[in-house]
């Protein structure tokens, strides 16, 4: 899976260490204390030093960005997973490290963001995406509801992966079209929902089995 995806991987990973070289052409601009975590009112709760803004998030989002990858490809059934959906994967962590030094630089300047709008298009648009992905998803240990029903039986797996992708992409929807209503409770149910209904479907697909 690495040896197929060798340059998208390091592309993805210059991507996720970019917010490194935009901090330190923002450095002197920065403050010595950063805001680096958001409450549910948009307001910033948590501090951290403009070094770890600047050099521990993207290095922590590029050490999960290759923990995932390395997973996948030791998979026992990494042959069985969907390369499209390996490489939407991918780009996961550059996005994600991207979007919050974006937030985090800009709020430390002066700019107003509007978190729950925001937060609603990212991961609505990656649930889209996610979602019609899903039911073409083979058994595997390392993508999709990985759940005890599923991985015993490959019938499971087909059914609820189809009925879990219908739910991220109305989740997705969701959160898109809520988004501009500014309440992040709403978000949190949009995101959670999608993946406890295929856990609670999977379960009673095996009870009717």
């Amino acid at each position: 899976m690495i040896r197929q995806n060798k340059k998208l991987l390091l592309l993805t990973s210059v991507i996720t260490l970019l917010p490194v070289f935009i901090g330190l052409f923002l450095w002197n601009q920065l403050p010595d204390s950063v805001a680096t975590h958001f409450g549910l009112n948009n307001q910033p709760d948590g501090y951290s030093s403009k070094a770890f803004a600047v050099f521990g998030v993207p290095l922590i989002l590029l050490a999960v960005h290759l923990v995932c990858v390395v997973a996948t490809n030791i998979d026992p059934k990494s042959k069985d997973i969907n390369k499209k959906i390996f490489r939407v994967l991918l780009w996961i962590c550059p996005l994600v490290s991207l979007f919050v030094s974006t937030v985090i630089y800009g709020y430390s300047l002066g700019y107003d963001f509007d978190m729950s709008y925001l937060c609603g298009i990212l991961i609505g648009v990656l649930y889209l995406v996610l979602g019609n992905f899903l039911p073409t998803v083979k058994p595997n240990y390392t993508i999709g509801f990985r759940i005890p029903w599923t991985l015993n039986d490959p019938d499971n797996w087909y059914h609820t992966h189809r009925f879990g992708g219908k739910c991220m992409v109305i989740g997705g929807i969701i959160m898109i079209l809520t988004s501009p209503l500014q309440n992040m409770w709403i978000l949190l149910a949009a995101a959670i929902v999608p993946c406890l209904l295929p856990a609670i479907y999977s379960y009673l697909y095996y009870r009717k089995s």
